[in-house]
């Protein structure tokens, strides 16, 4: 016979300070990571301050710049390996929300230094070499990238696409500022660049919606670089390029919205 005194309940209250419990838990490993995360965002915004210098220092000065980067990216590396030793209890996609982002900030700023360290520091630049692979990023953090069967961190693919497209976006920029510095070397090459990713993006059939809409705008930085070529052509600075069919379907593409604008 159960005691008349023991109030009735429907449900072991246990569970939820189990619960509870998970939840703290899990705050606290959310902090830990947000701690890691400042000091890699600290080496970050050191490594981005210097380089976002190239676009008003003039070329020769650029690959001294690109030289004091290199121990701000080694502390980078190991602020990495210490979020990495920090999760490494925890399945990956429980948290990598939290850290995706500067995942790919670092990722844009090594594609960045390694663009400029081979486009700068040479008489005679090889743009087909231009951008790192995925693995190569990998290799200079020595973080795995890409993994499919494993759960742990790594570098995604789409943390990656989402770098190439911060790269064409700042290069977009830096040819503006190039031209002002009087440099029309580094423009050319740019030029070319920006249209080779935008044309190997059009293979890509991308199912992340914010990976999608970012590179739908890639056509707007190919237009910019192109209209930047057309002005630096016409007063004879650079020489002339024929069109390719690409860059034809670009322009067709941007008569009919035009036109659809006006009616």
């Amino acid at each position: 016979m159960a005691d008349s005194t023991t109030p009735y309940t429907a449900i072991d209250h246990d569970i939820f300070a189990t619960v509870q419990e998970q939840i703290e838990r899990d705050a606290q490993v959310k902090e830990e990571i947000r701690d890691n995360l400042k000091s890699l965002d600290k080496q970050s915004k050191q490594i981005n301050s210097m380089l976002s210098r190239v676009h008003s220092v003039p070329p020769s000065e650029v690959p001294h710049l690109v030289a004091k980067t290199k121990p701000y990216f080694e502390n980078a590396r190991k602020e990495l390996h210490g979020l990495i030793e920090t999760v490494k209890a925890y399945p990956y996609y429980k948290y990598n929300g939290l850290w995706s982002r500067d995942l790919q900030n670092l990722t844009f700023l090594v594609l960045l230094e390694t663009w400029l360290e081979r486009m700068y520091t040479t008489d005679t630049p090889q743009p087909g070499n231009a951008l790192l692979t995925i693995e190569e990023v990998g290799e200079r953090f020595e973080v795995p990238v890409n993994l499919q069967t494993e759960d742990k961190f790594h570098i995604t693919i789409e943390e990656y696409l989402h770098a190439v497209i911060s790269l064409v976006e700042e290069l977009s920029r830096l040819m503006t500022n190039a031209v002002t510095q009087r440099d029309f070397k580094r423009p050319q090459l740019i030029s070319t660049f920006v249209k080779d990713i935008h044309s190997s993006f059009q293979v890509l059939n991308l199912k992340n919606d914010s990976l999608r809409r970012r590179s739908d705008g890639l056509k707007y930085n190919v237009k910019k670089v192109e209209d930047i070529y057309y002005d630096l052509v016409v007063r004879n600075l650079i020489a002339s390029e024929a069109p390719t069919e690409e860059h034809v379907g670009i322009k067709k593409e941007e008569d009919v919205e035009n036109k659809m604008d006006k009616d």
